[in-house]
C-alpha cells in the first residue's frame, strides 16, 4: 500500500525516508539546545509551503512570533509572500492574556486555536515548538495518560505534526515521559566535538511505515537548505 508523504526538503533525507515522513504522523524532533530542531521544523513547514502550497502553523510556546521571524528569515526562510500558507501561533502572548484560566482550560484553548486553524485554513502541517513547555503549562496530572490522549488527539486532527523536544544537557533520554513511544518517528539531531569544531548531526531513531537507515550523520546547513552526508 502506498503511502502519502510529506517531504522534509533535506537533502539526502528524503532519499532514506523513501520519500518523507507520513502524512499524518507525530515526529518528534529531539535534541539538546542548539542542535537547530526548531529551524528544521520550520525547514520542513516553509518549503512545504513555498514549493506545493502546502498550509502549515508554527506554534511557538515561548519565543516571540516576531523573534521567530527573524530568525527564520537570517537563515534564508522569510515568510513574506508565503503569509497565505504558513500561519504563526504565539500562544506565550495568548498565555499572558490567560492568567485567569484553570490549568485543564489553558490546554482546551490551545486546541481550540489549532481547531480553528485546521477549520479555516485547512492546515497539513503543523509545529510545536516545544512539547516540554506544553507539558508544564498544561500541568499534566497524570502524564503518561494525559500524552496518550494528547497525542490520539493530534492524530485525530489529520495534520502530519513535529514536536520539538528539549532533552537534557546531560542526558541520552529523547523523552522525560514515555513521548518516545508514542510518537510515531524521531528524528534525533545532536552536536559532536571534533578538533577544535562542533558539528552538526542527524539521525533517524524510528519511523513507522518506513524502511529507514539508522545511520548518524553529519548535517550541513547553508543558504540552499539542510543537507545530510552520507556514504
Amino acid at each position: 500500500m502506498d503511502l502519502t508523504r510529506v517531504p522534509t526538503y533535506v537533502r539526502g533525507l528524503d532519499e532514506q525516508l523513501e520519500g518523507g515522513i507520513p502524512q499524518g504522523d507525530v515526529i518528534l524532533i529531539a535534541g539538546k539546545p542548539g542542535t537547530m530542531k526548531s529551524s528544521l521544523g520550520f525547514n520542513i513547514l516553509w518549503n512545504n509551503a513555498k514549493q506545493s502550497g502546502v498550509p502549515g502553523a508554527y506554534v511557538t510556546l515561548e519565543q516571540s512570533r516576531d523573534s521567530l521571524l527573524v530568525n527564520m528569515a537570517r537563515l534564508g526562510m522569510p515568510i513574506e509572500g508565503l503569509e497565505r500558507n504558513i500561519s504563526i501561533l504565539d500562544l506565550g502572548m495568548i498565555r499572558k492574556k490567560l492568567t485567569q484560566l484553570t490549568d485543564e482550560t489553558w490546554l482546551e484553548v490551545f486546541k481550540m486555536y489549532v481547531q480553528n486553524l485546521r477549520k479555516n485554513m485547512n492546515i497539513e502541517l503543523m509545529v510545536i515548538d516545544s512539547l516540554p513547555v506544553l507539558e508544564i503549562m498544561a500541568k499534566f496530572k497524570d502524564p503518561r495518560d494525559d500524552l496518550f490522549h494528547f497525542f490520539e488527539w493530534l492524530r485525530d486532527l489529520g495534520v502530519t505534526t513535529m514536536l520539538i523536544a528539549e532533552m537534557d544537557q546531560d542526558s541520552c533520554h529523547f523523552s522525560k515521559n514515555g513521548e518516545d513511544f508514542l510518537a510515531d518517528g524521531i528524528i534525533h539531531m545532536d552536536l559532536k566535538r571534533e578538533g577544535n569544531n562542533v558539528n552538526l548531526y542527524t539521525s533517524v531513531v524510528k519511523m513507522r511505515k518506513t524502511a529507514h537507515r539508522r545511520g548518524y550523520y553529519p548535517v550541513i546547513y547553508d543558504r540552499k537548505g539542510f543537507e545530510i552526508v552520507s556514504e
